[in-house]
């Protein structure tokens, strides 16, 4: 056995460290003073995003999840609804933030394996509610979708939904935190993507590995307004460019090599299934995360994650028997060979 201490981190792919030269990007960044706009690095940022998204202007954001809420008050508030997917990283892990900050109530759809089916989701909407229920006004989809184990919304059922959605006058938002995954794995761009929803949020410290912020974008006037919102909710920040800097790096430096993480990934749920046939659905391993099943070989979660452990490798135990893996640009091949043989000593049943 390898013993406890981790040689490989799986947990997720926000745990990665600054390179070398994001690091240097980060103490040459240009700075000033946010709050008032004057921050020449965060500005550059937030205008580069956009055009990459194919909208009018962009909000730098701490965090993920307030870019996400930031998204969800532009298109509802108290009294309307936002419909989403049962597992949408919106409802499950933000800790009802929608609800608490800002009134809105919520309804779900079910899906297989995290892709939404237009038919389901247009025929969950209710615009126009009458005195008895609740209007929707936004629809959320999540690409890639985190707890189905990083599957890619199809671009034809995005597309449907948009068309289905517009006439009713429902807003649609797009947690794209892994948006740039779903880029690399299907050529689709991001402005391709970005041109289907109202709003759109990317993730700048997951798999770009920059170490915090993620980026909202939609119109000049969206941003404006969420820009107010964003210090209502106490996130206006100062001389962030230091912050912003190791975005832009990432952007430019980190996004092409998503497609090793999606290679290594295949390479482990491959082998993974090989030990134990039906604990992962190889073809649903379409980026970086890889998500196990280990109720089918009678284990919990808990349990195999302790195995994983005892061989040096570190995963996240998503639920009672589901094991979620994340490939980051600091788990290269000898790591993944690791994580392999972890699999092998821990899910094979005699």
């Amino acid at each position: 056995m390898a013993g406890t201490g981790v040689r490989v981190d799986l947990l997720s792919d926000t745990v990665t460290v600054p390179t070398a030269g994001m690091r240097r990007a980060m103490a040459d960044a240009e700075v000033g003073d946010d709050v008032f706009g004057e921050d020449p690095t965060v500005r550059a940022l937030e205008e580069e995003i956009a055009a990459l998204l194919g909208h009018e202007a962009g909000l730098f954001c701490p965090t993920g999840s307030l870019a996400n809420q930031l998204g969800l008050r532009l298109h509802t508030g108290p009294g309307r609804e936002v419909i989403a997917d049962s597992l949408a990283h919106i409802l499950r892990a933000e800790l009802g933030a929608a609800a608490t900050f800002s009134g809105i109530t919520s309804r779900t759809w079910t899906s297989v394996a995290g892709r939404a089916d237009p038919a389901t989701v247009l025929g969950l909407m209710l615009p126009g509610a009458d005195a008895y229920q609740v209007s929707t006004a936004l629809i959320a989809l999540e690409n890639t979708h985190n707890f189905a184990g990083g599957t890619i919304q199809p671009y034809a059922a995005l597309a449907a939904i948009r068309e289905g959605s517009r006439p009713h006058g429902v807003a649609m938002h797009l947690d794209g935190a892994r948006l740039w995954n779903a880029h690399v794995a299907t050529g689709v761009s991001m402005a391709a993507y970005g041109s289907m929803v109202d709003t759109v949020s990317v993730c700048l410290s997951k798999g770009l590995g920059a170490p915090v912020g993620s980026v909202l974008v939609g119109s000049r006037a969206a941003m404006a307004e969420a820009r107010v919102w964003r210090k209502r909710y106490g996130a206006g920040m100062r001389q962030v460019g230091i912050l912003a800097a190791a975005g832009r790096y990432a952007v430019t430096h980190h996004l092409d090599r998503l497609a090793d993480d999606h290679a290594r990934a295949r390479r482990f749920a491959e082998a993974a299934a090989e030990v134990a046939p039906g604990i992962v659905t190889v073809a649903d391993v379409e980026t970086n995360i890889v998500l196990l099943d280990v109720g089918v070989i009678g284990r919990a979660a808990a349990e195999v994650v302790a195995g994983f452990a005892e061989h040096g490798v570190r995963c996240y135990a998503m639920a009672p028997t589901k094991v979620r893996l994340v490939w980051h640009l600091d788990v290269d091949d000898a790591g993944t060979d690791i994580a392999i043989a972890a699999a092998r000593a821990t899910l094979f049943t005699p």
